[in-house]
């Protein structure tokens, strides 16, 4: 019984090995079919076909996940095309595919570059970190990362100050409605006291004209009620009859009437006096 399973064992070990090896040849087959799919496209490129180019990177892509220069190469033709989330995508899939860290450094430093361009500068940092961490030597990746830092610092002082500049104007406007719903109130108050003052005024008016209209109602009802004494009656009888020396209505009238006749003669002997004017015919000046 032991013997057979010591078989059954060796065979399946053997049998490893055997599909182990067997995979092995496999991706190196593919590899090796991707590589070239590689050179030709990079032949595409050079000769100014990018449309070709694409199609052989895509295919040596898809061939082996191994390669890692077919996606750098095309994250490149993209970036040149500025077709900037194309190249990222690729720069990335290139650096989790490269062993070597001479690939990785390439492939971040590139993804660096990518992150400048959209102006999005932290994230620049990091990825030129991660391309020094590969290859603390490369003189470029620091320069850029150095620059990357100043551009980052530069732009979080703008967003800074529009946020100090936004923070301000707000309190500003609100410092404006308060006073304004003050100033509202101060004049809601004065006009509520000028209403009522003019009220007050008006009540006061009325009572005066009530007392004034009652005072006189009395004095027209003490007047009416009041009776013609002796006096008065013989005061109207002297009126109506002529005094001594005293003309009486009918001759005044027509000592008036004779006053005006006698005027009216008198302007009329001025009126013919008057000289005539001669007529005079008035022509257009054309």
């Amino acid at each position: 019984m032991n013997k057979i399973n010591n078989v059954l064992l060796l065979f399946f070990v053997c049998f490893a090995a055997v599909a182990q090896e067997v995979d092995v040849k496999e991706k190196e087959k593919a590899l090796r079919s991707s590589t070239n799919l590689t050179w030709d496209g990079n032949k595409a490129l050079s000769e100014d076909n990018f449309i070709a180019a694409e199609i052989d990177y895509r295919k040596a892509i898809s061939k082996s996940p191994d390669n890692s220069v077919a996606p750098y190469n095309l994250g490149n033709a993209y970036y040149e095309n500025e077709t900037y989330n194309e190249a990222f995508g690729r720069f990335k899939e290139a650096g989790e595919a490269s062993s070597s860290k001479e690939e990785k450094h390439k492939a971040y430093h590139n993804m660096g570059n990518v992150f400048m361009k959209r102006k999005d500068y932290a994230k620049a940092v990091e990825a030129y970190k991660e391309a020094l961490r590969n290859n603390p030597k490369d003189e470029e990746t620091r320069y850029n990362l150095a620059l990357a830092k100043e551009l980052l610092k530069k732009d979080e002082e703008e967003k800074k100050q529009n946020q100090d500049d936004k923070d301000k104007d707000k309190e500003n406007k609100d410092e404006n409605k308060d006073q304004d719903k003050k100033d509202e109130g101060e004049n809601e108050d004065k006009k509520d006291k000028g209403d009522e003052g003019d009220k007050g005024d008006e009540g006061n008016q009325d009572e005066q004209k009530k007392d004034e209209n009652k005072d006189g109602e009395g004095e027209n009802k003490q007047d009416q009620n009041k009776k013609p004494e002796q006096g008065e009656g013989d005061n109207q009888q002297e009126q109506q009859q002529p005094r001594p020396n005293q003309l009486s209505k009918q001759q005044v009238e027509n000592l008036l009437r004779a006053m005006q006749n006698a005027e009216k003669k008198v302007q009329d002997k001025i009126d013919d006096k008057k000289v005539k004017g001669v007529k005079v015919k008035n022509e257009k000046d054309w």
